[in-house]
């Protein structure tokens, strides 16, 4: 009887705040690979700002959705990332997520141009349990190499480091 309830118990236990987050993070990129607009918005906190550390942030999803458009449709702009950091805050309510992104643009010359660079998105946890993107920024990125794009690759679907 002990052994039931104890695998009962692991089978339904849920994953740490931390792990949550991951999967959300690699969850809400993947909306974007697929181009899916209804599931990108999903991840969005209603206050939500994007490009919160640039000079013109966007504030809320009827902001954020539209000027994301043709990023999320892949049009033009190419755009992934994953986690590699995630830290929780004591309470459970506050996450930052981090790691790198990889974006290529078509430039004005017809060739492809592709930088890496980091982002960092803050996550809060609502009422109802489920992780949103409070804040999402991420630098300007430089020049990607064939080693960075090949590191990136290897690393893009890597579980949360606690379920290792």
């Amino acid at each position: 009887m002990i052994l039931l309830a104890a695998l009962l118990m692991t089978s339904t236990a849920m994953p740490s705040p931390t792990c949550q987050v991951w999967q959300r993070e690699q969850a809400f990129a993947r909306s974007v690979r697929e181009h899916d607009a209804a599931a990108f918005r999903g991840f969005l906190a209603a206050d939500a700002v994007f490009d919160a550390n640039g000079g013109h942030p966007l504030h809320g999803p009827a902001a954020i959705v539209p000027a994301w458009k043709a990023v999320i449709d892949g049009k033009g702009l190419q755009l992934d990332w994953y986690p590699a950091h995630v830290v929780t805050s004591a309470d459970g309510r506050l996450a930052l997520s981090s790691g790198p992104y990889v974006m290529t643009t078509t430039g004005k010359d017809g060739q492809a141009h592709t930088v890496i660079g980091r982002f960092a998105t803050t996550w809060r946890r609502g009422r109802d349990g489920a992780w949103r993107v409070q804040f999402d920024g991420g630098d300007e990125g430089r020049p990607a190499d064939a080693a960075a794009l090949a590191a990136f690759d290897r690393h893009r679907d890597a579980p949360c480091p606690e379920a290792r």
